[in-house]
């Protein structure tokens, strides 16, 4: 959530953030209606508080009729006190409400729009020409079932549509990619984990996935758990309720958990293979700065993730994602965009988020800083989603054959193989 000295100081700023969201800009001053009324009967009950500790005071002092007036007094007081209270619970439990229905205020040079109004901040790598090379590429799923790695029919079969097995080399290609993107980030410096795939409500709610996310969780309704859709939930729950002492910052964690997401807005799209699945593999960065910080990280996770793409010699380019795609938790947001050879086009493997406070606020998690105590930033970055960088590395570095070539950062952690053969070879 934002923080409410900042929208009664700077509405306008509010409702340009708002705006440039696509939402509501008449919640702001809704909002501002109802912070004025949760501090004036916060006022109002603090008075009422204090008379009434002063009548305490007078009331054994009094005898006859002036110590009946008193305590006639102090029951009209006192009625007068609950009521008041009430007011302040439901005044401030409106402003809540309110203030959880406002995304993270966007950076003003955000390129501003839908989906499709990003702006390219570079592109790395260059598509090859697979009609020079005298061949037409297969697509992913082609390609899995002649390594004998990617089964979908089976996986539909046990579980429905967009599940899957990884078979064969496809499980060992999913642990080389898993082991050298932690081995990366522990070069990095982050500390890896492995998190919890169920969460409790204020977690998932208080990083703003029950929000406009909320269609696409997957809900234990039984246990009042919640399937994870990335471990950025766990991760950011991780110091939920604490202090963190600012020498101790930046705080970075490398986590690799499953993933479970509905997908529900997604229907007809990306049907075909493992490119948009339910349940899927990632390795995710997390950091906790101190908010002043929080932009320069966010561009260091940028380039970790440049280095791992780069590294898996994959062609991409970088896009500063337009503020009505951006989700309601962050200020900015860089996605890195794979070359998907077969659909001729960009596709996104890796994105990283700079929540700044909005989190943190959520959730209770501050900075102790000297003698002052202050909410800090999160921020998030995907390393590895495995099914579409498995996508991305069967077509981008396929060959004639139908074998795969190996990226040589991978071959440590596949036996030594330089090639992924068809199987029956």
């Amino acid at each position: 959530m934002i923080d409410l000295r900042l929208l009664r100081e700077d509405p306008d700023r509010v409702r340009a953030s708002q705006r440039a969201r696509g939402e509501d800009v008449a919640i702001v001053d809704a909002l501002l209606s109802a912070d004025e009324r949760r501090r004036s009967s916060s006022a109002g009950f603090d008075a009422l508080r204090a008379e009434q500790k002063q009548l305490g005071k007078l009331i054994p002092k009094a005898a006859g009729d002036e110590k009946a007036e008193l305590l006639k007094k102090a029951g009209d007081l006192s009625a007068a006190v609950k009521a008041a209270d009430i007011e302040q619970d439901e005044a401030d439990a409106k402003t809540q409400h309110l203030l959880r229905k406002l995304g993270n205020l966007v950076y003003p040079d955000v390129p501003v729009g839908g989906e499709e109004d990003f702006t390219v901040r570079e592109t790395i790598g260059e598509p090859r020409d697979f009609a020079a090379e005298g061949f037409t590429p297969k697509d992913h799923l082609e390609l899995g079932q002649l390594l004998g790695a990617i089964d979908v029919e089976r996986g539909a079969k046990v579980s429905g549509a967009r599940f899957y097995y990884l078979t064969g080399v496809g499980a060992l290609l999913e642990l080389a990619l898993v082991n050298a993107a932690i081995a990366q980030a522990t070069e990095a410096g982050f500390t890896p984990m492995l998190t919890p795939a169920l969460v409790k409500s204020q977690a998932m709610e208080g990083t703003g996935f029950l929000g406009q996310a909320a269609q696409d969780v997957y809900q234990l309704e039984n246990d009042d758990l919640y399937l994870v859709g990335t471990s950025e939930v766990p991760l950011a729950g991780y110091h939920m309720d604490e202090i963190i002492d600012a020498g101790r910052l930046p705080l970075r964690y490398a986590a690799f958990s499953p993933c479970f997401r509905r997908e529900a807005g997604s229907y007809g799209k990306d049907t075909r293979g493992i490119f948009r699945v339910h349940q899927f593999d990632k390795v995710e960065m997390f950091s906790y700065v101190a908010p002043e910080d929080s932009e320069a990280e966010h561009l260091r996770l940028l380039e970790w993730e440049k280095q791992w793409l780069s590294s898996l010699e994959l062609p991409f380019q970088v896009i500063d994602v337009a503020t009505g795609d951006l989700g309601a938790s962050a200020a900015r947001k860089y996605d890195c965009e794979a070359w998907i050879p077969t659909q001729g086009k960009f596709r996104e493997l890796t994105s990283t988020s700079d929540c700044t406070e909005f989190q943190s606020r959520r959730l209770s998690i501050r900075m102790r800083d000297g003698k002052h105590v202050r909410p800090l930033a999160t921020l998030n970055g995907t390393l590895c989603a495995v099914p579409r960088t498995i996508v991305a590395l069967l077509e981008n570095h396929q060959q004639a054959d139908g074998s795969v070539r190996v990226p040589e950062l991978l071959r440590p952690y596949l036996g030594g193989r330089e090639l992924l053969e068809p199987v029956g070879r």
